[in-house]
């Protein structure tokens, strides 16, 4: 499950960085935001997808954290 988020974290934030430096008209049909012939940079959606990268980076790193374990002494 961390690695799974590390992967999709390092998916949007190379999203965002499609987003920052393509028009809308340039990006991929598959993504979010494609509109032929447009000219516009979408910042809404790179910020998304930073936001969302982010937040996966976080999620994976409190996943990694070592597990607390009880230790009984007698």
């Amino acid at each position: 499950m961390t690695w799974g988020a590390v992967v999709l974290g390092l998916v949007c934030v190379i999203a965002a960085g499609v987003y920052v430096t393509t028009p809308a008209g340039s990006l991929p049909a598959f993504m979010p935001g494609f509109a032929a012939a447009s000219t516009t940079i979408h910042y809404k959606h790179a910020l998304a997808s930073v936001i969302v990268g982010l937040a996966l980076f976080a999620f994976a790193w409190f996943q990694s954290a070592p597990s607390e374990t009880s230790t009984v002494v007698n």
